[in-house]
């Protein structure tokens, strides 16, 4: 195996091509990296997640707000990457006087990429958790339209290699604020939350959150946990995305795509 010239992002691989019965090639093909990252809190380990390399400190951070942990920039003093034989290490330090209720960490030792919430005790304790969404902006459906060809825009790694996920951080009127690809949904919205986080930005009550993939209860409580009123996925919610989004009052809209798009709750925010 050979690294591309995104030595963090893609790692380069030697395949067999078939195209259509013609006779098969030799060629090279990209493949996205994915890789562990341990987060620590104050030097204590509270999960692994396997995601794409880059914005770690921005990763572990949307991950804490994620569980309610962190709220404010005031709570974290500072992250620091930590040397270990086998794989990446972030630790969060938490501000004096923060206290850490390590027993809400529940997804200790691995959470695969995939994964938004594997490790929690229950639904229920999930919807307790964060509080909903206030009234939140107006979105022209016109924006709408235009948001997954922006994130679409911001996904180079995804151009390279065709396997990563994206989340993209948009204000009211369409303009993009960040983006972040990785091979986890939930890891890229993560990075998403932490960015925002790291720019005392929160709770994000005027803004929207632009997925690639479907939406998954998880990427609506990870929307609440930043106060995210509106959340927009390329491809289907389910059915506790949908009844979960009802319950706390936010947005949420599905298969935005093609020059179409679905609103299954609070559509006031489009219509009106």
């Amino acid at each position: 195996m050979t690294r591309s010239l995104r030595d963090d992002l893609a790692a380069r691989y030697p395949v067999w091509r078939f195209r259509d019965g013609n006779v098969p090639e030799r060629a090279d093909d990209l493949a996205v990296v994915e890789e562990p990252l341990e987060i620590r809190v104050a030097g204590r380990a509270v999960g692994i997640t396997m995601r794409t390399p880059g914005h770690d400190a921005e990763l572990a951070l949307g991950f804490l707000v994620g569980e309610g942990i962190i709220t404010r920039r005031a709570d974290v003093e500072h992250v620091r990457p930590c040397d270990r034989a086998g794989g990446e290490v972030i630790d969060v330090i938490v501000s004096p006087g923060v206290a850490v209720d390590f027993a809400r960490l529940t997804r200790h030792v691995f959470a695969p990429s995939s994964c938004g919430v594997c490790g929690s005790g229950s639904i229920d304790a999930l919807r307790k958790q964060f509080p909903k969404v206030g009234d939140g902006p107006r979105a022209e459906p016109s924006v709408v339209y235009s948001l997954m060809d922006g994130l679409r825009r911001a996904q180079p790694t995804f151009d390279l290699t065709g396997g990563l996920h994206a989340a993209g951080l948009f204000d009211q009127h369409g303009t993009l604020l960040a983006a972040r690809e990785d091979v986890g949904r939930h890891n890229a919205v993560d990075k998403v939350v932490g960015h925002a986080f790291l720019g005392s930005l929160l709770p994000l009550s005027r803004h929207v959150l632009v997925v690639s993939g479907r939406a998954s209860f998880e990427i609506v409580q990870k929307a609440l946990a930043a106060g995210i009123p509106i959340v927009a996925a390329v491809s289907a919610p389910s059915s506790l995305a949908i009844d979960l989004a009802d319950e706390s009052g936010l947005t949420l809209i599905g298969f935005l795509r093609d020059g179409r798009f679905n609103v299954y709750t609070h559509a006031k925010r489009i219509l009106e």
